[in-house]
């Protein structure tokens, strides 16, 4: 059974259609990664999973309930969780308080606040502080670890190494290849191609909202699926 799988969908924002007749199959356990130009309708088919778009046709799955016609929150009890791009902290919440809102599914399973913590050790330092008193690295790890209190099946990240130093997306690739071994799958948008070397399976291209190429990660510097990439 997939743990996501998307069968020719088309969605956008009001009027404009954005994805072009998606299909993609993430399998349980599996970590993906989608790649492509900036405007390819990568963020946007992340968010088509909680119907924060128009879907205009088409079909969305998590495991074997069909959910493109369901709220939005569907995804989430059924085991998807999203770690936005821009993070969304409330700001007006303790960093503990903000790791709680993940738990609101009250999906059983391995991510507690103690295992959060022992991921991310900083986030348990400074448990009380405000949201938006971290660093951005540090929002980054508060946005993965209240996805995480969710109990997801598969993990959605938006550009998580957008803005971070490179010892910080090495941090990233630890605690991903983690969270990896802990069962969760991953569907990761990101343009930091090193971290999708080091936590991934296979990746998959997508161009002006359709899907042109995927292949294995270990084929991600081919010269055929670079060009792909630039499309």
């Amino acid at each position: 059974m997939s743990a996501l799988k998307m069968q020719a969908l088309y969605a956008g924002y009001g009027a404009s259609t954005v994805l072009h007749g998606v299909d993609l199959e993430i399998g349980k356990g599996e970590s993906v990664a989608l790649v492509g130009r900036n405007g390819a309708g990568k963020s946007t088919l992340l968010m088509s999973v909680f119907r924060e778009t128009n879907i205009i046709s088409g079909e969305i799955r998590v495991g074997d309930a069909r959910i493109d016609g369901l709220p939005g929150y569907s995804a989430a009890k059924l085991g998807v969780a999203i770690s936005p791009q821009g993070r969304r902290i409330l700001p007006n919440l303790s960093i503990r308080e903000n790791l709680m809102l993940g738990a609101a599914t009250r999906r059983p399973g391995r991510w507690t606040l103690r295992t959060v913590f022992d991921l991310f050790p900083v986030l348990e330092q400074r448990a009380n502080a405000g949201g938006m008193m971290l660093s951005g690295g540090q929002q980054q790890m508060l946005a993965i670890g209240r996805a995480l209190m969710a109990n997801p099946d598969l993990l959605l990240l938006d550009e998580p190494s957008e803005g971070l130093s490179p010892v910080l997306v090495d941090d990233l690739t630890r605690a991903l290849n983690e969270i990896r071994r802990a069962g969760t799958g991953i569907l990761v948008v990101e343009q930091h191609l090193s971290l999708v070397r080091r936590t991934t399976d296979r990746f998959v291209i997508l161009s002006k909202g359709k899907v042109v190429g995927a292949a294995p990660t270990s084929e991600i510097d081919n010269p055929r699926h670079q060009a792909l990439m630039a499309l």
